[in-house]
């Protein structure tokens, strides 16, 4: 089964099942809502927002995630809607990081309810790779209450395809001797980076499996898909190199990152999210008197692909207003439209010095009405919460 071992952890219905618990075991509360038609989404009352997660009981509805939820209500008049719960999600999250990396030293957060592990040189401590997944995914039961799915493979692909497998609360192989029983039977549009656009031009070429995908032509494909045609094939025949990557400490500089329920496909959406991280950074940064020079924006693809840009500010700024006109120049230049689970917006050369800015000429940027606004919103916050002042671009809907 080859030297590596790579868990996929996938937390089963997330968001549903962390309110679940936490009204359970917190509320005492007797009605389980993975047990009937229910869904994390907007505020019912106002009928805006999308379905973020589903219960088993709604997915017979075809309940959909991404979905509006006035769609989602025409299905399932039923469906009881309860709001997000950021703070909720982060501290499980959170918990659960915790708990993997008692399995190992390479955790690579994919996203705010997914993780790889590499198990690779552990079975001495906790077993063969099955006995080990079996171990890991009781303990997160036990501890936390809620359950997930764990893929195992040699690569990550295959083992995040494996997690893709029946669920809930299973544990599945797809080592790549497994390739031909287990994935090639199944349709072309469940190959991870397969998506909708991909999968009717497959089935325009008669290829309608993975199996028939694997030994199609690459030739072919490149030609018809360019290098996503590539990429998927090679996907269909089990081959990944990607490493698991985990986060390195960000002891140099001031950074933040989001991983997101659903798949970004708008810059609007994307912007928002660049300008709600920039002001958490400007935030530490006027807290402890520093200031940057260097700003990166980090995105993190679908399909596990990860990409990063840096620019060096012409002057050094704690300005919230400055580093984010900076993160979207430069999520400008690294964006391709490709679907997007994480952003993160960096800084670094931080120096003490940043307070006397040479002013241009050319430049009629009225700075210091910049850092005005900036200390009252600070201000606010720390007195009445990081919710009590929000910019007018967050309430749009």
């Amino acid at each position: 089964m080859g030297d590596r071992v790579i868990f996929h952890i996938d937390v089963n219905s997330a968001f549903l099942s962390w309110e679940a618990v936490y009204r359970l075991r917190c509320l005492g509360d007797s009605l389980d809502l993975r047990e009937i038609p229910s869904a994390v989404g907007g505020e019912r009352a106002k009928r805006h927002g999308v379905i973020l997660a589903k219960s088993i009981p709604a997915k017979k509805y075809n309940v959909r995630t991404g979905e509006p939820i006035v769609d989602a209500l025409r299905k399932c008049p039923n469906l009881m809607i309860v709001e997000p719960n950021r703070e909720l999600y982060s501290r499980n999250s959170k918990a659960l990081m915790e708990i993997l990396r008692k399995y190992s030293d390479t955790v690579e957060q994919f996203s705010i309810d997914e993780a790889f592990v590499d198990m690779t040189g552990t079975e001495l401590l906790f077993g063969k790779p099955l006995e080990a997944a079996y171990t890991l995914r009781d303990e997160i039961y036990e501890t936390l209450g809620f359950t997930v799915n764990v893929g195992i493979s040699s690569n990550k692909l295959l083992a995040k395809m494996a997690g893709e497998f029946e669920k809930p609360n299973k544990v599945h192989t797809l080592f790549p001797e497994e390739i031909r029983e287990k994935m090639w039977p199944l349709p072309v549009g469940e190959l991870f980076l397969v998506g909708g656009a991909s999968e009717k031009r497959l089935k325009q070429m008669g290829i309608n499996t993975i199996g028939e995908l694997a030994q199609a032509d690459p030739g072919m494909l490149r030609a018809t898909l360019k290098k996503h045609g590539e990429a998927i094939w090679n996907f269909a025949n089990g081959r990944d190199v990607a490493l698991v990557e985990a986060e390195p400490p960000d002891n140099k500089g001031y950074g933040n990152s989001v991983t997101i329920a659903f798949d970004v496909k708008d810059a609007d959406t994307a912007k928002n999210i660049l300008l709600s991280l920039s002001e958490t950074v400007g935030r530490r940064l006027r807290r402890d008197g520093v200031w940057i020079e260097t700003v990166s924006v980090t995105i993190r693809y679908f399909d596990l692909n990860r990409t990063s840009h840096q620019c060096v500010l012409e002057h050094a700024t704690n300005i919230t207003d400055e580093i984010y006109r900076a993160a979207c120049r430069l999520f400008d230049e690294l964006w391709d439209g490709a679907p997007i689970r994480l952003l993160g917006v960096q800084t670094g050369k931080v120096t003490k010095e940043g307070e006397n800015r040479q002013l241009s000429l050319f430049d009629d940027t009225d700075y210091e009405k910049l850092e005005r606004l900036d200390r009252a919103m600070d201000s606010i916050r720390e007195r009445f919460g990081a919710d009590a002042v929000q910019r007018a671009s967050f309430m749009k809907r």
